[in-house]
């Protein structure tokens, strides 16, 4: 009530005076700020100033610049985008305040977010020119504070959103297979010299030869399968198939002993191949194939098999000229342990020599330190020796965005992605190197490439629409996600409780965790919640309590005594 009275007679006396004396200071209770306190979103501090110019206050000949201005205690300020009103008889093209009627105005402010706003407060300040008058009216308060809490999101670096190495694909014991094959004429098992000296089966003795006399080498087996065609009765293709076997071992045994290798042989035999007659079928050109396919599909009895063939006369004549011979034979496997270099040669290599590692081995090489720099020197050297390889450029870029170089990364992914555009991988780390640098749209459109990644792309996407002050689809990007960038969208959204669920499930909590905790303690009016966390949050990372003293999250706790024991 004595405020409106004040008011009316501040507004009497202006209007008893307004043709000779300046205009009056104006009430705050003209003004309204929407939200107060101001928030930030994606960046920046914004609101909605709506004022009255009462009746019969605006000069006919006035012109009033209104500039809204952030100011915080220590003196740090920064200006609006200014707004010019103008009383009747003014001449131009800005908003017009009647004499009599007064006038109602909108200002839609902006600011790019600073820390140093953190702790401020929004003016209005007025400039009035009155003819040859000049003069300023004193600044109206609209709104108190900042509530920076978006800006707690985690944009870079840590566990969260880590950046993603394509792995290598070093495999220090390698099992190289050897095969030769052994082919037998129509119903005999005699191992015939021409088989015997066929390239296929030298190969197979040179590689036997080569283990013997290799230190990192090893036979690991040598079997011998040997087969029947199935065609005749099975008693008759048992004994075969069962000679075969044993005729082929015994001309390896004598291979073997010429070369003085004390390997043993495993053997078995198969009758009938009815398995390679069907895999033969399949790969042949042969007329009525899908029928005799049907047919092995539809009987499991060899012998009514082999009658239904026989009654298609035309194929089986093929079936014989040029499928069967090809089953009667014994199938050899050489298995051979090739053992590689040892973690300290790789190591060894890749500082002074990485002309004597392969791709795998050099990429391999980077995982053996942990030094940032070390792997930095091998990822550049895998990119001069390999440069064709993507993963020499994401590789390198990874470390560089762990040493926040994020130019440097950027390039590099960028490099990385003419090898190959649609990785999942190097679009993800150029995403997060677009979301650190602000970029939050270039952020989103590499996102959108990079689904089947192995980084946690839900948090990155969730992360990205915090940063654009989007908290509904982050929300809904962050659903499963237990992350602190998933609690503070909660929070944004008012989900006090489904934040503090998703806080207390974070897998590795640190401080920004244990502060986003006493946030949310804070907004339900919970003391020991807020104490508690606080304490958790400044002591593992200290310059969360001077953050805290001027938080406006915890406004109401600036004068406790608890609270100011804790955040000193």
């Amino acid at each position: 009530m004595k405020k409106q009275l004040l008011f009316a007679l501040t507004v009497s006396v202006a209007v008893l005076f307004g043709s000779c004396k300046n205009l009056s200071d104006l009430d705050p209770n003209l003004f309204n700020c929407t939200p107060n306190p101001l928030e930030t979103k994606a960046g920046k501090v914004e609101a909605t100033v709506t004022g009255t110019f009462p009746e019969k206050y605006f000069k006919r000949n006035a012109v009033v610049t209104v500039t809204p201005v952030l100011k915080n205690a220590d003196g740090y300020e920064v200006k609006g985008t200014p707004s010019v009103f103008q009383g009747e008889k003014v001449v131009g093209n800005d908003q017009t305040i009647a004499y009599k009627a007064g006038g109602n105005y909108s200002l839609d402010v902006s600011f790019d977010y600073v820390p140093e706003l953190s702790v401020s407060e929004l003016y209005l300040e007025f400039n009035v020119v009155d003819k040859k008058k000049n003069y300023d009216l004193k600044p109206v308060k609209v709104a108190d504070g900042v509530n920076a809490s978006s800006e707690l999101a985690q944009k870079n670096f840590g566990d969260e959103l880590g950046a993603v190495i394509i792995a290598d694909k070093f495999v220090r014991d390698i099992m190289e297979m050897t095969e030769a094959e052994i082919l037998f004429l129509i119903q005999q098992s005699v191992v015939r010299k021409s088989e015997t000296t066929t390239d296929d089966i030298k190969a197979l003795t040179q590689k036997i030869v080569e283990a013997k006399d290799a230190l990192n080498k090893t036979v690991e087996n040598l079997k011998v399968s040997a087969y029947a065609s199935p065609d005749g009765s099975v008693d008759l293709n048992t004994s075969l198939a069962e000679k075969r076997q044993k005729e082929t071992e015994k001309f390896l045994n004598a291979e073997l002993k010429k070369i003085e290798s004390p390997l043993q042989i495993e053997t078995k035999f198969t009758p009938e191949d009815w398995e390679g007659f069907q895999k033969l079928m399949e790969e042949s050109n042969i007329q009525d194939k899908q029928l005799i396919l049907r047919v092995l599909s539809m009987y499991t009895d060899p012998e009514q098999r082999e009658r239904e063939i026989k009654n298609l006369s035309e194929a089986f004549k093929q079936i014989a000229d040029e499928i069967l011979p090809q089953l009667r034979r014994s199938q050899l496997q050489l298995t051979v342990k090739v053992t590689g270099k040892s973690d300290e040669e790789i190591a060894k290599y890749a500082k002074e020599d990485a002309s004597k590692l392969d791709v795998e081995e050099l990429l391999y090489a980077a995982t053996l330190t942990n030094d940032l720099n070390e792997k930095a020197a091998i990822y550049q050297k895998a990119i001069d020796a390999y440069p064709s390889d993507i993963r020499t450029y994401n590789n390198l870029g990874v470390v560089k965005y762990q040493q926040d170089q994020i130019d440097e990364a950027t390039s590099l992914f960028a490099k990385a992605l003419e090898k190959d555009a649609s990785n999942p991988d190097a679009n993800f780390n150029a995403g997060l190197c677009a979301l650190a640098k602000g970029d939050n749209d270039k952020a989103i459109e590499y996102f959108g490439k990079a689904a089947g990644t192995t980084g946690n792309l839900k948090n990155a996407t969730g992360t990205c629409y915090v940063a654009t002050g989007d908290y509904a689809k982050a929300k809904s990007s962050f659903a499963g996600v237990n992350s602190n960038n998933a609690a503070l969208s909660q929070i944004m959204n008012k989900e006090y409780n489904a934040a503090k669920n998703t806080l207390a499930s974070v897998e590795k909590p640190d401080a920004t965790t244990a502060y986003l905790s006493a946030i949310v303690a804070a907004r339900t009016n919970d003391k020991d919640g807020v104490y508690s966390n606080l304490k958790t949050a400044v002591g593992k990372d200290a310059t969360y309590g001077p953050k805290a003293s001027k938080d406006i999250e915890f406004s109401k706790f600036w004068d406790d005594a608890t609270f100011q024991s804790i955040v000193k």
